[in-house]
């Protein structure tokens, strides 16, 4: 019997240049879910806030040189690589450092591609999530460089789509001038209150915008999803019965027949 061919990582920027949207949140349970589902998944901290790699209990004395070393290509990828305390699940570290790197790796040769090259082809995950900061700088351009696919996370808030045309704007910039595989491939809406009509209202308008992009999952407001990250954990673990928890397994699982509806096809 030939022995089954392993299929390249899906890699996955979660990218949305506003704060506060749950981006962090959504990569981190996003990864457990599907660490938990048995998939091997490697989260690629990128934000200098480093909080994906506080949400899942990595102190700062553990993270070593992190994605900063990634980036600066000081360490390779298995170097810089850290378990988890959920199975599975493995993370690249945000370290402070990363505050500076627009200016530090600014000049630097083929700057869009320092993550692409430290990256891709390295990996034997089954799926890459890259967390990246708010904002569309350098550490943003090169998730964007490095991926396949975007996933956008949007609150269901007032000014919602604000700044989304300029993200999806970006993309397409580097799509055209560096990768250009880089697609949106879905959207996820969060924080959701069931008690609004705007939270109702938004969420049509972002189906009406993105179509079948949208998973059919929305992640509601949860109080576990909020606690969670101050015990260095995610909901999945946390909390697995709450709502939170239920919403992210759920969209996980979407996401992962997203992918296989693709590559069935592909």
């Amino acid at each position: 019997m030939l022995e089954e061919i392993k299929q390249p990582p899906r890699i996955i920027a979660v990218v949305n240049q506003k704060g506060g949207v749950g981006k962090t949140t959504t990569a981190i349970n996003l990864a457990a879910a599907l660490a938990v589902g048995e998939a091997n998944v490697l989260l690629v901290d990128v934000d200098p806030q480093g909080n994906a790699s506080t949400g899942l209990g990595i102190d700062a004395a553990r993270r070593k040189g992190g994605s900063y070393a990634l980036l600066a290509g000081d360490s390779t990828l298995a170097e810089v690589t850290l378990e988890t305390d959920v199975p599975n699940l493995r993370i690249v570290a945000s370290v402070a450092d990363l505050i500076g790197a627009d200016l530090e790796f600014g000049q630097a040769e083929r700057r869009e591609f320092l993550l692409r090259e430290a990256l891709v082809g390295k990996s034997d995950a089954d799926t890459v999530f890259i967390d990246c900061p708010p904002g569309l700088g350098l550490l943003t351009l090169n998730a964007l460089v490095a991926a396949e696919e975007v996933l956008l996370p949007i609150q269901c808030e007032y000014y919602a789509l604000e700044g989304v045309q300029q993200l999806l704007n970006t993309a397409e910039l580097v799509r055209v001038n560096f990768n250009p595989g880089l697609h949106v491939s879905t959207v996820l809406l969060t924080m959701y209150d069931g008690r609004t009509r705007l939270a109702s209202d938004v969420a049509d308008d972002v189906r009406a915008h993105f179509g079948t992009s949208v998973l059919s999952t929305i992640i509601p407001r949860s109080v576990r999803v909020s606690e969670a990250p101050s015990r260095g954990q995610t909901v999945i673990t946390y909390d697995p019965a709450s709502s939170g928890a239920i919403a992210y397994t759920e969209a996980a699982h979407e996401l992962a027949m997203q992918a296989a509806g693709t590559r069935q096809h592909g």
